[in-house]
């Protein structure tokens, strides 16, 4: 049994959701999945911007890693001669003013990418800051520092996110049947995940645990990338329709709920895939724990509450149909906000890499940070 248990805890997920080659970003295409397996590569800023607004990379800390290689492009654009997919790049003489007028304009292509995940913001923020911490360095010794800075973010991300899954298997029972939402998992980190992350390590740990995945109206992230991701881990997973949680719950066939985070409000409340707000009502109603896992980065302290947070609005065509297949009249009127707001009263703790915050209120998020 010690065996196979250090067979589970040395396995990794085997495959990348994005990967840094030095010349261009790699993401794998979440659109395609998971009947394709296929990746898109960047090769500059607005190629990044366009990924992420597109949605060929989603999941807040996933984002932001993502947009840490935009903003690198940024600096690469502002300060070559060439296009930065050039095996040889030949650093320009602009002056710093100009350096930095340039990049602030190509930053914000970034940060309209997706307005509501704070990762995002977050990540641009801590890239550019290692920008003006090495501006008057040459250009050649600016480009590799930011890059640096970049590479450290994504290898910083895996292991926060195992940090939250060691404390998150302290709240799973040695038999669980666990419900999850949307993708919170490797695919929308840089690697092992958040709920996910959670849901890896009792599995891990040799728990005997089930989940069950919501299929995550209407973009179906917990049908094509929840379950894709499980399957390849071998962790037992049953596929749900959303309708179906209250009936399960109500069942006694839920015993924990765990969901991501797209940003947490400073009085804790949870800015989340639509549709949470929901699951939370549901698992409050049943007595069931409902617990968000997130890192402190999506923690945002300069927002007061999960209302004063943009909520975006996304294509219509989303909720009509999904890829090729249509199944509503083009003419209809479509709302589709991509988040919903679930109250911090309604949440049981968040795991996060520095351990649990419960009960979550204002005060013991700003304790945590």
């Amino acid at each position: 049994m010690e065996n196979n248990l250090e067979s589970l805890k040395n396995r990794e997920q085997n495959f990348k959701t994005l990967q840094w080659f030095g010349s261009h970003l790699e993401l794998i295409d979440q659109r395609k999945l998971p009947t394709k397996e296929e990746f898109v590569r960047c090769f500059s800023c607005e190629d990044v911007a366009l990924a992420i607004k597109e949605m060929v990379v989603r999941g807040a800390p996933a984002i932001g890693c993502a947009a840490a290689f935009g903003f690198v492009f940024c600096v690469r654009e502002a300060i070559c001669k060439v296009d930065p997919t050039e095996k040889k790049i030949v650093f320009s003489r602009k002056d710093i003013e100009t350096i930095i007028s340039l990049v602030k304009t190509k930053k914000e292509r970034l940060l309209k990418s997706r307005p509501t995940a704070v990762n995002l913001a977050w990540a641009v923020s801590r890239l550019e800051f290692s920008f003006l911490k090495n501006i008057e360095k040459n250009h050649e010794e600016l480009a590799h520092n930011v890059e640096r800075e970049a590479i450290d973010l994504l290898s910083e991300d895996v292991k926060v996110n195992r940090l939250i899954g060691s404390f998150g298997n302290s709240l799973i029972p040695e038999k669980a049947k666990i419900l999850t939402y949307c993708n919170a998992g490797a695919l929308a980190t840089a690697g092992y995940g958040t709920a996910l992350g959670v849901v890896r390590s009792a599995h891990f740990a040799g728990k005997e645990i089930e989940v069950f995945a919501s299929e995550t109206r209407p973009f179906l992230q917990g049908a094509r990338l929840t379950t894709w991701e499980l399957l390849k881990d071998e962790i037992p997973v049953t596929l749900i329709s959303d309708n179906m949680c209250g009936y399960l719950m109500n069942k006694k066939e839920i015993d924990v709920v765990v969901v991501g985070a797209d940003r947490v409000a400073a009085n804790g409340d949870v800015v989340n895939k639509i549709g949470t707000y929901t699951l939370s009502v549901l698992a409050k109603e049943n007595r069931i724990p409902f617990f968000v896992a997130c890192p402190l980065s999506t923690i945002d302290l300069s927002t007061d509450r999960g209302v004063d947070i943009v909520i975006e609005e996304r294509c219509g065509s989303e909720v009509r149909g999904y890829d090729s297949q249509v199944w509503a009249p083009n003419e209809v009127r479509v709302s589709n906000p991509a988040f919903d707001i679930t109250p911090h009263h309604n949440i049981s703790a968040l795991i996060t890499e520095k351990g649990l915050i419960s009960p979550v209120n204002s005060r013991n998020l700003i304790n945590s940070i």
